[in-house]
């Protein structure tokens, strides 16, 4: 059925062929005006342009366009032939429209957002013809998505390509309804379809979430499914108006507090790619986290030029999360928590021991940082200020609960880096205090100065310190390669209250750096000497000495004198 997208270069065609009753996708949304403006070439209007890219007349009469909120219905007989567009727009525009080509005028014209819509077409019997969900990055450009220029579908063969298939009009009038996209081209969908994510709404439902919109009837199949623990799937339905998510009802509850993996097969998209093999996604009932569960775990609040502040979360508890009841915020110069942002506005979960990274651009964090799963860095409309001296970012559940707070300094970072511009502050260990500056270090230069969405390059698990006093490593090369850069001083008590202090001498019993004084101890934790001087100088190689002395109210006291390396690389 398939012709050269060259084909539709063609002005809209007047061949008389008899209609008879569509399929999915050879009606299609050609051309979105969302946001036109006075100085353009074009009629100051919102408009659509459908286009058939089938081999038969198809008659429009009581076709829909509808957003969810404003549905458009076409209420005169309309035989749109093949390799054929018409426009549809507010009634009140139509005669404007009419110089340019075929222009059907309807009321409740959808509203077609400036920053993004889901709009769908629908045939006279309510059948899903096409669904676009554009955004405005869309446009992939900053001038144009500001108002005055249309987006453009390149290959109408490809109606499922989303962002990949769309652009910005290079017509010089803003637009082209009525006429062939100046945009045209062959631009077929070779990607396969993949499972991002899943979720429950229930425990007898599961949410499945595909990047693309999937063949319906493919997505409808039980045994296309198999969840972990032989769990059976009753049914499967495939969600209008996108079909890129599937309701999976079971036969039986699932389990709190337990992990369930979900594979999808035989499962194909709107072109016909097939799923890769066994594609996979986790899920389980989520709960409402309390402290300490989700933890702060890495902050970028001083982003290269042109750049983006992000924050990185992890999963410390043993049940999935649901983003939709947490918020990010910071506090104003009064100390009250402000600048409230919610990190999801639909359903989306983080599992445990699983990282997500959230800011204001992906597509920039993408750009200049390695992103290890993109699936995990979600983008919110805006963040909280984050300062680069210093600042607070929260973290609350939707009752108001904190349940992670970090005060951060750029103090923190690695001396010796100068430049901390582009360089984000990882936390060390899950397990360390939120709050405590030895808990923190610059991001290694080997891993960009940044690792949104997987594990830090500074990192350590920080709750398996054995024996009293625990030096790790024994050599240590603090050159913020990301490899033993800082040497842990680990230690574990079995009671509160002492209190030690912590000596580096060199090899001939100098004094060159008093690491603590009259630091309070809790049970267990770990302070970190980053290879520099009482003056913040860099240390020469060699052999060191780490005097730890602690001592209790009670009257206890016990001394460790331990030796570590101080290595560097040669030049």
């Amino acid at each position: 059925m398939k012709n050269t997208a060259l084909s539709l270069l063609m002005l809209c065609s007047s061949i008389s062929i008899h209609a008879q009753k569509p399929h999915r996708y050879e009606v299609v949304i050609n051309e979105i005006m969302a946001n036109p403006s006075g100085t353009s070439l074009l009629p100051n209007s919102k408009y659509i342009e459908l286009l058939n890219v089938s081999a038969t007349a198809i008659d429009l009469y009581d076709w829909k366009i509808s957003d969810g909120i404003n549905t458009a219905i076409i209420k005169e007989h309309f035989q749109l032939f093949p390799d054929s567009c018409v426009i549809i727009c507010p009634a009140v525009n139509a005669p404007s429209f009419s110089a340019l080509g075929t222009a059907i005028g309807v009321t409740r014209f959808p509203s077609l957002r400036v920053n993004g819509d889901l709009i769908w077409l629908q045939s006279a019997n309510d059948a899903i013809m096409h669904a676009v969900n554009y955004k405005r990055d869309w446009y992939k450009n900053e001038v144009k998505s500001a108002g005055g220029w249309s987006l453009e579908m390149t290959d109408p063969y490809n109606p499922c390509g989303g962002d990949n298939n769309w652009s910005a009009s290079n017509d010089s009038r803003g637009g082209t309804p009525g006429t062939a996209n100046s945009i045209a081209g062959s631009n077929p969908d070779r990607d396969a379809p993949q499972l991002l994510h899943a979720y429950t709404t229930d425990s007898l439902h599961i949410m499945v979430i595909l990047n693309e919109p999937a063949d319906s009837a493919h997505a409808a199949i039980i045994s296309n499914y198999t969840i972990s623990d032989r769990v059976s799937i009753a049914a499967a339905t495939p969600l209008p108006p996108l079909f890129d998510r599937v309701l999976l009802t079971l036969a039986h509850p699932l389990q709190k507090r337990k992990l369930y993996t979900l594979n999808g097969n035989h499962i194909t998209d709107c072109s016909g790619n097939p799923i890769v093999n066994n594609s996979f996604v986790q899920t389980g009932i989520d709960e409402l986290p309390v402290k300490g569960d989700l933890i702060i775990n890495e902050i970028l609040f001083n982003p290269p030029a042109d750049g983006a502040d992000y924050v990185e979360l992890y999963n410390r508890s043993p049940y999935p999360i649901d983003l939709q009841n947490l918020f990010i915020a910071n506090r104003n110069s009064s100390g009250n928590i402000a600048n409230l942002k919610q990190l999801s506005s639909e359903k989306l979960l983080i599992l445990p021991a699983a990282y997500l990274t959230v800011t204001d651009n992906a597509a920039i964090v993408q750009r200049q940082y390695l992103v290890k799963k993109p699936q995990w860095l979600i983008e919110i409309s805006s963040l909280p200020s984050f300062p680069n001296a210093s600042g607070t970012v929260v973290l609350l559940n939707n009752t108001g609960d904190i349940i992670d707070e970090l005060q951060y300094n750029e103090k923190w970072h690695y001396e010796l880096i100068g430049n901390y511009k582009g360089v984000a502050l990882e936390r060390i260990s899950f397990y360390g205090a939120t709050q405590d500056p030895n808990n923190w270090h610059s991001a290694a230069a080997s891993a960009g100065y940044g690792t949104p969405t997987y594990q830090n390059s500074q990192f350590a698990l920080g709750n398996d310190i054995k024996g009293e006093v625990n030096l790790s490593p024994r050599i240590f090369s603090p050159d913020n390669d990301g490899f033993d850069d800082y040497l842990l001083v680990n230690y574990r008590f079995p009671e509160n209250g002492f209190v030690c202090n912590i000596t580096i001498f060199d090899s001939k019993g100098r004094t060159i750096r008093h690491l603590v004084r009259n630091g309070l101890c809790g049970t267990e934790g770990y302070y970190k000497w980053d290879g520099l001087d009482e003056n913040y100088q860099a240390l020469p190689m060699g052999i060191y000495i780490v005097f730890t002395e602690v001592f209790h109210p009670s009257g206890k006291t016990k001394k460790f004198k331990q030796a570590i390396t101080l290595a560097r690389r040669r030049t």
